[in-house]
């Protein structure tokens, strides 16, 4: 099993929002996600999908919008992002969900070898420090984070893969340290996962928390291809 990552599909099937507004690199979207999708992704690989998936408002069209994702090889793991309004309880969602669609929601999933755990996150500190609202919301994702985890751990197996999920960057530069970076350092995943941030070149995003790699998956930046992050019979792709 191999296993892939891309976030922020942006997909607007019901209510059309072209994402050219946001800038030249969206030509094509979003069918460029599926044609470069089908290319890589085999039906025994594994695509995690660390939020943004759908501007929809309402669950019921978020599910329209993720039909063709389901359609896509492969078994997908979602993740809520900051623009994923329509995402409601969990129960509800997973009651939604076609088969082959996972969800992680402050708990983890095991699909194999690998078990993926995360949570949304938030904004992160700095050259100055939080506002107090931000700075209560950072905490509060890092308790989630930390169910996550502990979901995880239950889960896992000897020989298990662990994965972490996020949908914001899990630090903001200089990147000091923050209460989500320490309970991934705590939790020490083999690889990170995050996105929202456009325009910007995987190569010059954060790229390790306390040593563990992290990769910058926002679909733009990554040409709409899925980033192979792992050959669960070879070394993990640093």
């Amino acid at each position: 099993m191999r296993v892939y990552a891309i976030a922020d599909l942006h997909l607007a099937f019901v209510t059309p929002k072209p994402m050219t507004v946001f800038g030249p690199q969206w030509a094509g979207h979003p069918q460029a996600i599926f044609d470069r999708w089908r290319e890589v992704v085999r039906p025994q690989d594994l695509v995690l999908l660390p939020g943004d998936l759908s501007w929809a408002m309402r669950l019921p069209e978020a599910m329209q919008d993720l039909a063709p994702v389901a359609a896509l090889p492969g078994t997908k793991v979602l993740l809520r992002g900051n623009h994923d309004y329509w995402w409601p309880t969990a129960s509800k969602l997973r009651a939604a969900l076609p088969p082959g669609m996972l969800a992680v929601v402050n708990d983890a999933v095991r699909v194999g070898n690998v078990v993926v755990c995360g949570t949304r996150g938030w904004l992160t500190p700095g050259h100055e420090p939080l506002p107090a609202d931000d700075a209560r919301l950072l905490e509060r994702e890092a308790e989630r984070l930390t169910l996550s985890v502990k979901a995880a751990q239950a889960l896992r197996q000897p020989g298990d893969h662990l994965l972490l999920m996020l949908h914001y960057p899990p630090a903001t530069p200089p990147y000091p340290p923050n209460p989500l970076t320490r309970v991934i350092e705590a939790a020490q995943p083999e690889l990170i996962v995050y996105g929202h941030l456009h325009g910007v070149p995987p190569e010059r995003a954060m790229r390790h928390v306390g040593g563990i790699p992290a990769h910058l998956v926002a679909a733009d930046g990554l040409k709409f291809v899925p980033r192979l992050l792992l050959d669960t019979a070879a070394e993990p792709m640093l």
